[in-house]
């Protein structure tokens, strides 16, 4: 099986004594970590291993649809 390299978008978001971390493209892809370090890491592994369950049972793997853009706003 021929694996291709993909990149997913992940979102980061801090909370009080944490940060949580998903990938949109994958519903049900998260990770928490005490550092934001942490987080990129554990989420980094959870895409690796979501897409591996999905292949294991045969399901498409979704292609990377989302998209990371910042927009400047007077505040």
């Amino acid at each position: 099986m021929i694996e291709t390299e993909m990149k997913y978008t992940v979102i980061l978001e801090q909370g009080e004594t944490s940060f949580g971390a998903y990938a949109p493209d994958l519903p049900g892809c998260i990770a928490a970590g005490e550092t934001r370090e942490e987080a990129l890491e554990l989420i980094a592994e959870a895409v690796a291993l979501h897409i591996a369950d999905l292949r294991k049972r045969g399901e498409r793997i979704p292609a990377p649809h989302s998209f990371l853009e910042t927009v400047d706003v007077a505040a």
